[in-house]
């Protein structure tokens, strides 16, 4: 048998951007491709001062549907993602290829955790922001309600961070 990969040909390997990356790249938007997740939908990063411009760019490129935003945790010391899956609610006769796009911001939980509001692209943010607020501290700006909307507004903390500390009483005693 005969091995025909060679070291040479092994270092040529060279990370391919997608093409809905290299769109936004070719219209001056920056942004790192992050490659495609495991049943093949590209996933992109951008910089939080750059995600209306990326979202409102996209929407044009006919990723019309705001399927889920929402937020996770890296962990301790680590960055806080707040996520935006899109999808194109096109011709429905048409599905000669799904049409959908993840994007990523990721913000160093050391620092300002704001990034813009989607709201005057997408109505149906509202609930998924304040939801991300509520559960991870990422503020939403230009967002119309920035309040909670599943912790008591007295809350301290985000319960879905990894570093959260729970506390040992909360006000339990109103309850009875």
């Amino acid at each position: 048998m005969e091995n025909n990969s060679s070291p040479e040909s092994s270092e040529k390997i060279v990370k391919q951007n997608g093409i809905v990356s290299n769109q936004l790249s070719e219209d001056g938007i920056t942004n790192e491709s992050l490659g495609n997740d495991h049943i093949g939908v590209e996933i992109l990063s951008v910089k939080p001062e750059k995600l209306y411009e990326a979202i409102s760019t996209l929407r044009g490129y006919g990723f019309n549907y705001l399927q889920c935003q929402g937020g996770y945790d890296e962990g301790p010391g680590k960055c806080l993602v707040s996520f935006y899956h899109l999808i194109s609610l096109g011709d429905i006769q048409d599905i000669k290829e799904i049409k959908e796009i993840r994007v990523k911001v990721f913000l160093n939980r050391d620092s300002d955790l704001s990034v813009p509001s989607l709201y005057k692209i997408f109505k149906g943010s509202d609930w998924q922001e304040r939801e991300t607020y509520d559960m991870f501290g990422i503020n939403f700006a230009d967002h119309p309600n920035p309040t909670r909307l599943l912790m008591p507004e007295d809350w301290r903390g985000w319960p879905l961070r990894k570093d959260y500390i729970q506390p040992d009483f909360y006000e339990l005693q109103d309850a009875y």
